[in-house]
């Protein structure tokens, strides 16, 4: 069948012999903002490598749009990607983005970028992609004396004002205090003289369903992605990596009914992703990031940082290495997906 066939339905027989997976680029750091060149090199060569950061070894990740089913991009600045868009979609990878807009004052995001360059790069990444494959991230939300209820109220309710007809779907949670983030936040803090105040569950709950009347009447759905006793009163339970995204991006091709979630913690809906960036290496300097252990930590890797290597960042143990000599393939994705015919059926049924 697939011998006379049209180009895509060549391409949908051609992955029904293979598992493909979904690229994160990335939760780790800002691909499109600060690595757009690294990774339009990988694209170009087809593949990148990783590192596991917990254990060290190093994996190859084939970026070849026959073993991807998109990438997921999170970013706060999506500006520098947007002149290769159409070479992405060209070469047959589809995508959509996370988007992250707080307009935190400065004591919380000393270097990421001024709002209103945020919102004009949003404004043009949903006029390029469509408002359904570019979602906000009002994430994470910081309660302190500087940053109480009201501000979160007032603020999310200007921004949402100014994204009204960008996007369909708003994505919140609170701060989780892992020791790095407790460490480096309530660094800030202190310089700043403002107290971080422990979210209660009764205050989340209220907050949350306010923001989420605002979202609506905004033409947003508000969702969450692990923290389901935030769900109900408006708030729905989200999934980052969501299938139902995918699956209207592969529409013509892809069967993603068998995708299984892959929750990276407790109440996480994600669908498995291959994450293909590195800690240590977002220079916006957030006090609340969980991904650096310190900013300067990132301004030196970020210093070091060759968009012409494999990898996003090599480390000093690594240096001069040949990486496809060492270098393990990914495991297989555990979902199995499978091709369609260019009118709806699976090819060869």
């Amino acid at each position: 069948m697939c011998e006379t066939t049209p180009d895509a339905m060549l391409l949908a027989c051609t992955m029904g012999g293979t598992l493909v997976r979904v690229i994160s680029a990335s939760r780790r750091t800002d691909i499109p903002a600060l690595y757009a060149p690294w990774f339009m090199n990988r694209v170009r060569d087809g593949y990148c490598h990783w590192v596991n950061p917990f254990g060290g070894q190093v994996y190859r990740v084939s970026l070849l749009p026959e073993d991807v089913v998109a990438i997921v991009f999170w970013t706060r600045h999506s500006a520098p990607l947007h002149r290769h868009l159409a070479e992405l979609e060209e070469r047959g990878l589809t995508s959509y983005f996370h988007f992250t807009i707080t307009g935190y004052p400065r004591w919380l995001e000393p270097q990421a970028p001024k709002l209103e360059s945020a919102l004009e790069s949003f404004r043009e990444l949903s006029g390029r992609l469509g408002p359904s494959r570019v979602i906000w991230r009002y994430d994470p939300i910081i309660l302190s004396d500087r940053t109480p209820a009201v501000y979160h109220r007032e603020r999310f309710a200007a921004l949402a004002a100014r994204l009204r007809g960008l996007t369909t779907s708003c994505y919140f949670s609170f701060a989780t205090f892992y020791g790095k983030t407790q460490r480096n936040l309530g660094k800030a803090a202190q310089a700043e003289g403002a107290t971080i105040v422990q979210p209660s569950p009764n205050g989340t709950g209220l907050l949350a369903s306010e923001l989420a009347v605002v979202a609506a009447s905004n033409g947003m759905t508000l969702k969450v992605c692990s923290c389901d006793d935030l769900v109900g009163g408006g708030v729905e339970r989200g999934s980052c990596i969501d299938r139902e995204i995918l699956q209207e991006l592969r529409s013509e091709d892809l069967d993603l009914s068998g995708m299984k979630a892959s929750p990276t913690r407790e109440d996480c809906g994600c669908c498995e992703a291959t994450d293909i960036g590195a800690f240590d290496t977002c220079t916006f300097g957030c006090s609340y990031c969980y991904a650096n252990t310190s900013h300067r930590a990132a301004v030196d890797r970020r210093g070091r940082h060759d968009p012409e290597d494999t990898l996003l960042w090599r480390p000093s143990t690594l240096t001069g290495v040949d990486l496809n000599s060492i270098a393990r393939e990914q495991a297989e994705p555990k979902s199995r997906i499978e091709p369609r015919g260019l009118f709806g059926g699976d090819v060869g049924r």
